[in-house]
């Protein structure tokens, strides 16, 4: 079947308009996704763990962090709105003198900083941040 050019334009633009709005979809789906590889559906609790991170950064190419949870095997850092929703783990192992993380990560707008903790007894505990990014930094 051959397209005229308004034809083949005019499903262009519909192709576009059906994935401008996919991202967003799509970020949920990988935030809760991750969250559930890393808790395999558990409950989180809110208390045990601390996550510092700004209120406003200006540059979201380095927006820096700091999570803490006494005792934690691991830690999880996750960004809502990112491509890409998780940023990274921390493993702690017994030799850990605390369970301490403090690095920059990369956020592309206005979102959600997620932290879990997953303790040695097999619980999580959960602190969530809004950040608010005036220069996106995952091409935003």
């Amino acid at each position: 079947m051959t397209q005229t050019r308004r034809q083949f334009v005019g499903s262009g633009l519909a192709v576009i308009a059906a994935f401008a709005g996919l991202p967003h979809l799509a970020n949920a789906a990988t935030l809760d996704e991750a969250i559930q590889a890393f808790t395999s559906g558990a409950d989180m609790g809110a208390d045990g763990i601390t996550l510092i991170a700004p209120e406003i950064a200006e540059n979201g190419n380095t927006v820096p962090i700091e999570v803490t949870a006494p005792g934690a095997a691991a830690i999880m850092i996750l960004a809502a709105g990112n491509p890409q929703a998780d940023v990274c783990t921390f493993n702690f192992g017994p030799a850990a003198g605390s369970q301490l993380a403090s690095t920059r990560i990369r956020l592309a707008g206005e979102q959600e900083v997620v932290a879990i903790a997953r303790m040695p007894d097999g619980s999580f505990k959960q602190a969530r941040q809004n950040v608010r990014v005036t220069i996106g930094g995952c091409g935003g």
